[in-house]
C-alpha cells in the first residue's frame, strides 16, 4: 500500500534524466505511488523528457545544457525538500511500488544509511552489468543531506563512484537490495547499436577511472 499522506513529505524521489521521454513517465507514475514529491531533473534533454515527466505528475527541473548525471542529480536534490530520498534512473522497466518500498524501508527505519538496488531477473544485459559492478547502480535510498555532502557530486558526469567513496569515508551503513524483474532500456536499443555501444564505453570509462581522477 502507498505510504500515508502524513509521512509523504519526509520522502522524495529524484530522477535524473537525459533524453528519456519514452520511459520517464512510467517511472514517475510508480514513484508517485510512494510519495507526492517526485522531482525529475532533465539534463539538457531535447526529446520531450521534461514534458513527459510533467504530464506524468512530476516536478521538473530543466538544466539548460547536458552537464552529466551528477549535475542533474544535484539539481534534483536541491529542488527536493524531503529528509530522505530515493534515486531512480529514468529508463527503468518493470518497476513497482514494492521495489521502492523495499529500497527505502531500511533507511526510513534507521537500519541503514543507504540501500543500493541491484537488478535480478530483469534481463541478461542489465543483470550482468549490475552483478559485475553493483556499486555503480543508480537505484538508491538515503538521507538527502548526506548526499548533498558528497564531494564534487555535481562535477561528476557519473556520480556513483563518488557516492561509493563517501560511503567508505563516512563509515555509513549500507547494503544491496535485490530488485526482482527490474531492468533498464539498454543504450544500444535507445540510440542504435554503434552509438549506444560508444555511449556505454564512455560511461564505463568514466566510472572505472574515477579512482585515478579523484581528489587526493
Amino acid at each position: 500500500m502507498p505510504m500515508a499522506a502524513s509521512s509523504a513529505p519526509s520522502l522524495a524521489v529524484v530522477i535524473p534524466a537525459y533524453n528519456e521521454a519514452d520511459t520517464v513517465g512510467a517511472v514517475v507514475r510508480v514513484a508517485l505511488e510512494l510519495t507526492p514529491q517526485v522531482v525529475v531533473a532533465s539534463d539538457g534533454s531535447c526529446d520531450g523528457t521534461a514534458q513527459a515527466a510533467r504530464v506524468a505528475g512530476a516536478q521538473v527541473v530543466e538544466l539548460p545544457e547536458n552537464g552529466g548525471k551528477g549535475a542533474a542529480l544535484l539539481a534534483g536534490l536541491q529542488a527536493a525538500t524531503a529528509e530522505t530520498v530515493v534515486l531512480l534512473d529514468a529508463d527503468l522497466t518493470g518497476l513497482t511500488l514494492d521495489h521502492l518500498q523495499r529500497l527505502c524501508g531500511p533507511v526510513l527505519s534507521g537500519v541503514l544509511d543507504m540501500s543500493i538496488g541491484v537488478f535480478e531477473g530483469g534481463g541478461f544485459v542489465t543483470d550482468w552489468g549490475n552483478k559485475l559492478t553493483p556499486h555503480l547502480s543508480g537505484q538508491r535510498a538515503c538521507r538527502r543531506a548526506w548526499l548533498l555532502g558528497v564531494p564534487d557530486l555535481g562535477a561528476e558526469r557519473w556520480p556513483e563512484p563518488a557516492i561509493t567513496r563517501h560511503l567508505k569515508v563516512t563509515g555509513a551503513r549500507w547494503a544491496y537490495m535485490a530488485l526482482p524483474n527490474v531492468a533498464q532500456v539498454v543504450k544500444e536499443k535507445k540510440r542504435g547499436f554503434w552509438r549506444g555501444a560508444q555511449a556505454r564505453t564512455k560511461m564505463y570509462a568514466a566510472l572505472l577511472t574515477y579512482r585515478a581522477r579523484r581528489p587526493k
